[in-house]
């Protein structure tokens, strides 16, 4: 509302709760949950907010996903005799391919680390995990408000955090409030957790402020990609999760896909590409839509058919670019942070397990009469909990994979991981990751074009008709949330020195530039696209475009994702 002056507003009406928790995501609901557990045992009381900015609980939700049910089951033991668990289908068969461009050979899963394995593991949606855990938090007097964007920070007048304000509603693209305005609320806390998922606008903010990132490498990022399938029944293998990495990428790009088979002929498949890539040629969208057209896996959906589909960024960083957790009046949580172990492809778990952690530690914070400080004992801690001991041992998979392309990488990280598992020892010691994402790009003029195929509409798909399966909506009159901070830099350089890689690397055609006769190339952007994945406010070679929340209920509203 920038054209309109705090004095014209009317005051935000405010609520104010021992815990106030952004984003109802894995770790966000572990964290209502383990507080309002810590309550009943003590026999104490204890209010507990959690605001959701999709449209309801899980809309906002996209993972792979096979979930190692460590975390659930540290959370709620009985989990798995629930008559309406949200997770049936156990790991049977773990495979892993290496890709060419006709061909495939598996690579013996025996010969990784145990830690590797997926078995013990189960396949399922992310999404009605989250669903489901929303159920149990509310059962526990949890108060859940989907629909509803944190969009501002609170602090004293001293600096701590004291809360979040959700965005006004009803404010139309001119910044003004139409006939549907409704001021936004303050929700003010003791303690305020931040688990917005990966590049959270307000943990972005946050990390800035405090300089949470000092000492840390920068973070890493990928995006992913995923379609949910139903597949003729004499194609199902209930159980069998498939990984591959090599084709169609090149051995400089990393990433891979996943294929896995769950429920009711349901088949996830996916296809991650690291945003540390060089051409800016590259699409990730076409790289997954020709990937699905190799022998080895297009037999999977002939006969099928496409039921859904989104997109999101992934934090790969690990070990060395967790930033510092806390700070005054609050901590960062799951992916806000960045907990995901990158050769698993699994980081839900540590998701539960730092909101538990961090809500143990606010809970006793609270219990001895504290707010509004430092929750010191989350951040000494969590590098000695079983999440620093899931991810130290991978902790150079990717720079390694970064620095030496994906066959010698891959390799080099593989005997990092035995090293590791069997001795605690690395040769490389901790390795630097090195530059972040935004400046890994290569100007156009050195880099070759990539040719993709046109979408056939059996296999492959074009961006309008996949942004369609995901129920992406906004409302039309409102401010842009995706802002260009620079439009004339945008052109002499996001155009003209890398030819306009926001228009590949959106996986939701975003963004466009259209070029006119006898006129400058022109920027347009289709925010009412956007499903949130927030790749460019990663990889924008100049870091001049920022996502932020639109009106709380936007965006994507996936299901069984």
């Amino acid at each position: 509302m920038s054209d309109t002056t705090a004095t014209e507003l009317p005051e935000r009406e405010g609520m104010d709760f021992d815990v106030v928790i952004v984003g109802a995501g894995p770790a966000g609901l572990a964290a209502a949950i383990r507080l309002r557990q810590r309550a009943e045992e003590a026999g104490t009381d204890l209010s507990v907010v959690v605001v959701e900015k999709g449209s309801e609980v899980g809309a906002h939700i996209l993972s792979g996903a096979v979930i190692d049910p460590s975390g659930l089951d540290a959370l709620l033991p009985d989990w798995r005799e629930a008559d309406d668990r949200p997770l049936t289908t156990e790991v049977t068969d773990d495979r892993f391919l290496y890709l060419t461009e006709t061909g495939s050979f598996g690579l013996p899963t025996g010969l990784m680390p145990k830690f590797m394995s997926n078995h013990s593991c189960f396949i399922g949606s992310l999404s009605n995990v989250c669903k489901w855990l929303a159920t149990r938090a509310e059962a526990l007097g949890v108060e859940i408000y989907p629909g509803f964007a944190a969009n501002e920070v609170l602090y004293d007048s001293t600096g701590n955090v004291i809360g979040v304000a959700t965005g006004d509603m009803g404010v139309g693209r001119d910044g003004q409030p139409n006939a549907a305005y409704t001021r936004g609320m303050e929700l003010r806390a003791k303690y305020t957790l931040f688990a917005e998922g990966a590049r959270g606008q307000l943990s972005k903010q946050l990390i800035k402020q405090f300089t949470l990132d000092e000492g840390r490498e920068p973070q890493k990022f990928g995006i992913g990609l995923k379609e949910l399938w139903q597949v003729a029944p004499e194609k199902h293998k209930p159980g069998l999760v498939q990984h591959s990495m090599g084709w169609p990428l090149d051995d400089a790009t990393g990433g891979g896909s996943f294929l896995y088979h769950f429920g009711d002929n349901l088949v996830a498949v996916g296809f991650v590409v690291h945003l540390n890539y060089q051409n800016p040629y590259l699409s990730p969208f076409d790289e997954f839509q020709r990937m699905k057209l190799h022998p080895a896996l297009r037999d999977t959906f002939e006969g099928g058919k496409r039921i859904s589909y989104g997109a999101r960024a992934i934090t790969e960083g690990g070990w060395q670019s967790v930033p510092k957790l806390v700070f005054p009046g609050g901590a960062l949580i799951g992916c806000a942070a960045g907990f995901i172990n990158v050769p698993r492809i699994k980081g839900s778990h540590n998701a539960i397990a730092t909101g538990m952690l961090a809500a143990n530690n606010v809970f006793d914070a609270l219990a001895a009469g504290r707010s509004h400080d430092t929750l010191d004992a989350y951040e000494n801690s969590w590098r000695e909990s079983a999440v620093g001991k899931d991810l130290f041992p991978v902790r150079n998979v990717k720079p390694l994979w970064s620095k030496f392309g994906t066959r010698i990488g891959v390799m080099l990280g593989g005997l990092d991981m035995w090293t590791n598992a069997l001795a605690k020892f690395s040769f490389f010691g901790t390795l630097k990751h090195g530059k972040p994402d935004w400046q890994t790009l290569k100007p156009a003029s050195e880099c070759a074009r990539i040719a993709y195929p046109k979408p056939d509409g059996v296999i492959t798909f074009d961006k309008l008709s996949s942004v369609f399966l995901s129920s992406t909506n906004h409302e039309e009159d409102q401010p842009p949330h995706l802002k260009v901070a620079d439009m004339a830099l945008q052109k002499n350089s996001e155009h003209d020195v890398y030819a306009g890689p926001s228009q590949r690397y959106c996986p939701a055609g975003v963004y466009e530039w259209v070029e006119e006769p006898g006129a400058d190339a022109r920027f347009v952007i289709n925010a009412q696209n956007c499903v949130h994945c927030k790749t460019c406010d990663i990889k924008d070679p100049n870091a001049n475009i920022t996502w932020v929340a639109p009106e709380g209920g936007g965006g994507p509203n996936y299901a069984n994702m």
